[in-house]
């Protein structure tokens, strides 16, 4: 059972995006397509290993904000499977309102940031509960799990000691150790986002793949750091709004605490902006006071 790393260079940048090709003996397993914008340069990855679009049957996206699943309709459409987390499915099939919504908040830079979502037959669309297993053959299988936090439609999935992560374990560029909190509006919840950390730190994994981005070794290292990562973010954020400060003093408190660890973590300014791009500090400091004010309220 092979695994291959592919590197969807999102805005022409290396390692901020990526998706996964498990070659199984029942066709190959794509998990997370990336967003429309990067389909070519997915496309061009499956080629250089060898592969055309129709050697893939499945495609497993972990929830669907654009950057995982935005060319998820276009697989469908080739009459590859998709599989997601129930509260998924309808999205995927009519992509409208998610699409709408993305546009309010990226305006003019939306098309080039995300390019086309399209809709997936809904024949093509399989709904995964928690602890459903898909086979690839040859007694490999992949199984699903609920694993709410970062968003309530979210899903992990195991393959062996190996797990998918999404942005259920956070982001870490290769070969640094800075992890950066991925709490986007608008569905962060600290407790179940602990809690499905802990859940992964349970299992004994021996490999994380994250989309944000590519393979970690140090599963159970990584895994206990990013639980009291989540824990400081929110504590963080929380004594800002205690307080007083404003939206706007927030994500700059925010900001500048993350820039610090970062770089005492040996991060440079280079990959900081890389950071930036993929998982802002102002998007993340947004979904944690949205959180934090919703509680309040």
């Amino acid at each position: 059972m092979r695994v291959h790393t592919l590197d969807l260079h999102f805005q022409n940048t290396p390692g901020l995006i990526a998706s996964y090709v498990i070659e199984g003996d029942d066709g190959l397993a794509l998990i997370e397509t990336g967003p429309g914008s990067t389909l070519t340069t997915l496309r061009s990855a499956l080629h250089a290993l060898g592969f055309a679009e129709k050697d893939v049957r499945h495609v497993l996206v972990t929830h669907i904000h654009l950057d995982h699943a935005g060319a998820a309709g276009w697989w469908a459409q080739q009459g590859a499977q998709v599989y997601c987390h129930a509260n998924a499915a309808r999205h995927l099939i009519d992509p409208v309102k998610l699409i709408a919504s993305a546009r309010m908040v990226y305006q003019e830079q939306m098309d080039a940031l995300w390019g086309q979502m399209l809709p997936a037959p809904a024949e093509r669309v399989t709904v995964l509960n928690d602890g459903d297993r898909l086979s690839l053959g040859g007694g490999a299988e992949l199984i699903a799990w609920d694993t709410p936090g970062h968003a309530r439609h979210h899903l992990a999935f195991l393959l062996g000691g190996s797990c998918f992560t999404g942005d259920v374990a956070g982001m870490r560029l290769l070969g640094t150790d800075y992890l950066s909190v991925t709490t986007a509006p608008p569905q962060f919840e600290p407790g179940p986002y602990i809690a499905s950390v802990d859940r992964l730190a349970a299992a004994g994994l021996e490999r994380l793949y994250l989309t944000h981005f590519g393979e970690v070794l140090d599963a159970a290292e990584h895994l206990a750091r990013y639980g009291e990562r989540l824990r400081q973010v929110h504590e963080a954020v929380r004594a800002d709004l205690a307080a007083g400060q404003d939206a706007a003093a927030v994500r700059a408190s925010h900001a500048a605490r993350e820039h610090a660890l970062a770089t005492s973590l040996g991060i440079t300014e280079s990959d900081w902006q890389r950071l930036q791009m993929s998982n802002g500090t102002s998007m993340c400091a947004d979904g944690i006071r949205l959180c934090l004010e919703k509680a309040r309220s």
